[in-house]
């Protein structure tokens, strides 16, 4: 039977009609998540497996077709669950505790495959070569808006980076877009918005592209940055964004929040995001944090000491630090976390993600993790850490 669902799921692949292959519940796996998705390259379609890590982490291989068997059939012997999506429909494949298995949808997508998949919807294929197939391309209207790009649709020079990085979040976002509801009206928070390139990017494809409906609140302590923000908006016709010049610890919203998002908070602001997240309760959270100064001038660990007496290393060691004690606080929270590049070092050093998704009420095991290494870092003024900022 599992073998079975391995070669409906190379079929599917070698028809051109993957859209995603996914592996969970774990029973003998490194990696508790894994899934696939059909990529155009210049040696032609693979599969683009990305392993999500036990520590956060993620990482990717490109497979072959000729390599997909070899590859896929040790990795159908260690998760209890596997689905496969495709454009003629889905098929799941369940193993139970007493070691019996179950497929579902499989009869029907091999009747439809027989069929033959001449008139079948194109499969999803990402293009490789990011030129080819870009989520935007340079013609939207924000982005001449912004600056980013001319009328004609050519992006300057000097936001080639800028373009590429929402391009990137963008990507980021449909990661976590099944975590949304799939119905009625997406509510999102982008806090410590600044000029809002997010904002606008992130609007205009939920609206424009997945047609959804979107309330979208972009707070900011900076009262002329939020008028221009408002007066952009109203120029491209967003009805759905709306600004406000608010400490974002003061925000009290009336229903749910599906998304917060946010880019480049400096150093507490961050943290700040972050906390305000988990207190509404949001579905999901996008964040990049920006220079974090914070722990550099508190850490107090003496086995670091060999690194952190040299200013330049303190720095760098602190970063990372903070961005870990910053994932490992949202975990805490109930959120399975993914730490990831955002874009090209070369185009800004500010180029992690925090990528959360809420999925229990909260974790007991990264509570004790995340008051240790609080206790490792900062030894007896770890109950004081970011204290003094209500947090």
């Amino acid at each position: 039977m599992k073998n079975d669902f391995l070669w409906l799921a190379i079929e599917a692949f070698d028809k051109g009609i993957l859209k995603k292959l996914v592996f969970s519940r774990p029973t003998a796996a490194e990696f508790p998540k894994i899934s696939g998705r059909m990529v155009k390259g210049a040696k032609g379609t693979l599969l683009a497996l990305e392993y999500s890590h036990a520590t956060g982490t993620v990482s990717q291989k490109n497979i072959a077709f000729d390599d997909l068997e070899k590859t896929l059939c040790p990795l159908f012997g260690g998760y209890a669950q596997i689905n496969l999506l495709t454009t003629l429909g889905d098929a799941e494949y369940k193993r139970k505790s007493d070691g019996g298995e179950i497929l579902l949808g499989a009869d029907k997508l091999k009747r439809k495959l027989a069929g033959g998949t001449e008139n079948a919807p194109q499969a999803a294929i990402e293009a490789l070569d990011r030129k080819k197939n870009y989520l935007i391309d340079g013609t939207e209207p924000y982005l001449f808006a912004l600056g980013i790009s001319d009328k004609n649709g050519r992006v300057h020079d000097k936001m080639q980076g800028k373009f590429r990085q929402i391009h990137r979040f963008l990507e980021n976002l449909l990661a976590i877009y099944d975590a949304l509801p799939s119905e009625g009206t997406l509510t999102v928070y982008d806090l410590c918005c600044g000029k809002s390139y997010l904002s606008f990017a992130v609007y205009d494809y939920l609206t424009r592209v997945l047609s959804r409906k979107v309330d979208m609140l972009c707070v900011d302590l900076k009262a002329d940055v939020i008028d221009t923000c408002k007066k952009t908006a109203e120029t491209l016709g967003y009805d759905g964004m709306r600004f406000l010049c608010e400490d974002i610890r003061k925000l009290r919203p009336t229903g749910e929040v599906h998304l917060v998002i946010s880019l480049h908070a400096c150093d507490i602001a961050t943290d700040i995001v972050l906390k305000t997240a988990v207190s509404i309760s949001a579905k999901a959270v996008l964040s990049t944090p920006c220079c974090q100064k914070y722990l550099s001038a508190r850490i107090q660990s003496k086995a670091l000491a060999f690194a952190t007496e040299y200013g330049h290393l303190n720095r760098k060691l602190c970063d990372a630090l903070t961005d870990a004690l910053r994932a490992l606080y949202l975990k805490k929270e109930g959120y399975r976390v993914q730490v990831c590049e955002l874009t090209d070092p070369q185009d800004t050093p500010k180029n992690t993600l925090l990528r959360a998704v809420k999925v229990r009420t909260s974790c007991e095991r990264s509570q004790k993790e995340y008051d240790a290494a609080l206790a490792f870092l900062l030894g007896e003024h770890a109950d004081e850490y970011l204290k003094e900022f209500d947090l």
